[in-house]
């Protein structure tokens, strides 16, 4: 139980700051998406404060010898630009576009009483059990065509 103590608190802390932010809000999010038509801005703040503790983090990543609670850090090494990448960020994309949550914001939002989060949340998981099941036979048929 201690090692997800720690995890919480960061939780709460960030679905907190969504939730303060109005990015819990879809109409306020599809209204900063709408950037041809009646575009809000006041999102864009709220993302540009975000990059202000994240480059402050990959900042003294890079000076440390392995984070505060943990054994190492987990920082994405490929850098390559690959298809399912481009196609996972335009899934990403289109449905944050078309019903306004992505991921955090849904979940944050989870405890406000809306039908729109928990709808999106359980398509969510299963779009995800269904990658799970497309990735997992692909490796049984691999496996098969090599043995």
């Amino acid at each position: 139980m201690r090692p997800l103590l720690p995890g919480l608190v960061v939780g709460l802390l960030f679905g907190g700051g969504l939730a303060l932010s109005d990015m819990i809000n879809p109409s306020r999010v599809l209204g900063f998406l709408d950037v041809a038509g009646n575009w809000d801005p006041t999102l864009a703040y709220v993302m540009a404060a975000a990059l202000v503790p994240s480059a402050l983090g990959y900042w003294a990543s890079r000076r440390m010898q392995r984070p505060l609670l943990g054994s190492d850090f987990r920082i994405p090494q490929n850098r390559a630009v690959e298809p399912k990448l481009l196609a996972g960020a335009a899934i990403f994309g289109i449905g944050w576009g078309l019903v306004g949550f992505c991921p955090g914001p849904a979940i944050a939002s989870l405890g406000f009483g809306m039908l729109e989060p928990w709808l999106f949340v359980m398509a969510m998981l299963a779009g995800m059990l269904l990658h799970r099941f497309y990735q997992d036979s692909t490796v049984r048929r691999r496996r098969s065509a090599g043995s």
